[in-house]
């Protein structure tokens, strides 16, 4: 039993890990490129300095955006807010799912010929951005290069204003920080012609991510900066995976505690069957046979536990993904995710310490008892 909850407890545990990385990925997805490309030692790079034609030129790209960002304030009615100003291309549409995750108004940066902003949950609700007010555009005040210390805003700042077409929500990450508008507009407010923050790629379905980050990284050169999905929040998923190994060594250690309790059960075992052991013995049997009857139940016991506690952890599992027995808001089911890997490992560290904890009384023990029927000569 000891076994059997431990080992149902790794699977569940472990697959509950897996589903909130998964989840996670998911919200990151759709805002976050494949694969973005960004100057290692500057904050803009022209087309000059890496082309995006020569990009799209590569095999297994499948679009490339232009990107422009820049700090700025936001004003609207009496609320001020410091933002990140990001300017994107009309590939946002295809290469994100910025769609799905609109909780008002429309998935547009143009509003007829005007351009529009999309908000971020959290930046519109600092601003009590109201979407219907047609009368009141959101003002962007983005500050000069180089620009000295001035009261009067016009020298420092370059001003521009826009309307805002919807609001997003992904995540605080997100929703805090950025208000996204047409790049042709973000290039004309910045005063930044013909350059770049950076570039953000889609890759084709099929086509491997990491050849086609070596093509590109052998076109850019080592003044270029890539990253993957992965890369644009490294230490995010660090410790969503720290925690989770972390969790499997605690409970691997109580599984540990649990299965030594095998080496108390066959010691007394041996003790009571020392006359069956005798018997044995009489019938030709020799310690190392005798050794591995009480080695293989040890197994055994190690082993049934292992399967039950698979077996039902599953089931749990899946009970959560088909039933969303737990929720986590109320409304929305807590992720689960079942990887053969992790399974594999949990087999692996139920029968590793099982033989451990078998071999043990199975050797130890029947070697003293095995020396103690030998005359004082044969010793």
């Amino acid at each position: 039993m000891g076994i059997f909850v431990g080992t149902c407890a790794l699977v569940i545990l472990l697959s509950a890990f897996n589903g909130l990385e998964n989840w996670v990925v998911s919200l990151y997805n759709s805002f976050d490129p494949d694969i973005r490309i960004e100057a290692r030692d500057q904050k803009f790079f022209t087309e000059k300095d890496l082309s995006k034609t020569r990009v799209m030129q590569i095999a297994g790209v499948a679009r490339v955006m232009p990107v422009l960002e820049e700090n700025g304030l936001l004003t609207y009615r009496d609320a001020q807010y410091v933002c990140t100003i990001k300017g994107v291309g009309p590939e946002l549409m295809e290469m994100s799912g910025l769609d799905t995750m609109m909780v008002d108004g429309d998935f547009k940066l143009w509003l007829g010929n005007a351009p529009a902003a999309l908000v971020g949950s959290g930046v519109a609700y600092t601003l009590s951005l109201s979407l219907g007010d047609l009368s009141e555009p959101i003002d962007i005040f983005v500050p000069k290069a180089n620009a000295s210390f001035s009261l009067n805003p016009a020298e420092a700042f370059y001003t521009g204003s826009i309307r805002p077409a919807g609001i997003f929500e992904i995540q605080p990450e997100f929703d805090m920080r950025y208000v996204l508008v047409p790049f042709d507009y973000a290039r004309a407010l910045f005063h930044r012609e013909n350059e770049f923050s950076s570039l953000e790629i889609q890759v084709k379905p099929g086509a491997d991510p990491d050849k086609v980050m070596e093509d590109i990284q052998a076109l850019a050169g080592p003044g270029f900066v890539l990253k993957n999905r992965f890369q644009q929040h490294e230490l995010l998923y660090k410790i969503i995976n720290a925690e989770k190994w972390g969790v499997f060594l605690i409970l691997a250690f109580i599984l540990l505690i649990a299965i030594f309790n095998v080496t108390g059960s066959l010691t007394m075992l041996i003790v009571d069957k020392s006359r069956d052991i005798r018997t044995l013995q009489s019938l030709g049997a020799d310690w190392g046979t005798i050794r591995g009857i009480f080695f293989a139940e040890g197994m055994l016991i190690s082993l049934i536990g292992m399967l039950a506690g698979l077996v039902v952890g599953l089931m749990v599992v899946y009970m959560q993904a088909k039933f969303q027995l737990v929720l986590i808001n109320g409304e929305d089911a807590y992720p689960v995710l079942v990887k053969g890997a992790d399974l594999f490992y949990i087999a692996a560290t139920v029968l590793s310490i099982g033989a451990l904890a078998a071999w043990f009384p199975a050797s130890r023990t029947l070697n003293k008892r095995r020396l103690a029927s030998l005359s004082p000569l044969q010793r």
